[in-house]
């Protein structure tokens, strides 16, 4: 078990939590299992709206230029031919999405190796509560210059103890994202320098993430 100090947001240390080797531990860490996470949340973000005109969308006459024989030219049907300048374009780009499936143990298993790279690296902090009275993003700034954020931020809270305060503080903030610990994603750990963990968030994703582990290793075992 990894004993991972609590601060307040003050930077001040005021408890230690324990977190399951299961998910934290540095073994977890699988670089090729990462790289297919965010390959897999890049391509869904594509709009994938390209497009090319093919001769039958091109602008241009359909009359026949000239007749077929006789002439001593090439026989054309259309100036809207491929083979012609501004003609139309052959096999070209056309709108398509670019999702496609991702299991969701494979999803797990990324999001437990970006949490314990983040871990090892000493880019994850937990606090005790990320509540404050005032609504305000000054306060917010202040709170995580103290906890060592210098560069990006990622907040991840409890649905349960978010609050409309922490909504508001936090909006305005560059280089800074909330998300609820059921919405974290591999990406999101990896694209921000610090991750920001209430302790009621750390334990609820930490616990749902160990029981998944331990899942995949009875089947496993059941497998062999």
């Amino acid at each position: 078990m990894a004993n991972v100090d609590v601060l307040n947001l003050n930077g001040e240390k005021v408890g230690s939590i324990e977190l399951p080797d299961a998910v934290f531990a540095p073994e977890q860490v699988n670089e090729a299992l990462l790289w297919e996470a965010v390959k897999h949340y890049r391509a869904s973000l594509r709009q994938g709206t390209h497009a090319t005109k093919n001769r039958k969308l091109v602008a241009g006459s359909g009359k026949k230029l000239w007749k077929q024989k006789g002439t001593g030219r090439a026989r054309i049907g259309s100036v809207r031919s491929p083979l012609w300048r501004h003609g139309g374009t052959v096999h070209g780009p056309q709108p398509r999405s670019y999702e496609y499936p991702f299991p969701r143990k494979k999803l797990l298993g990324a999001l437990r190796s970006a949490l314990a790279a983040k871990l090892a690296d000493g880019k994850l902090t937990v606090v005790d509560s990320l509540e404050i009275k005032d609504a305000k993003t000054k306060l917010y700034f202040q709170a995580l210059g103290k906890l060592g954020v210098t560069r990006s931020a990622l907040i991840v809270e409890n649905g349960k103890t978010l609050t409309p305060a922490l909504v508001k503080g936090a909006r305005n903030l560059e280089n800074v994202e909330l998300v609820l610990n059921n919405e974290v994603h591999p990406y999101d750990l990896l694209r921000y320098d610090r991750a920001i963990f209430s302790k009621a968030a750390i334990e609820q994703l930490a616990d749902a993430l160990k029981k998944t582990a331990s899942k995949r290793k009875a089947a496993e075992k059941e497998a062999a």
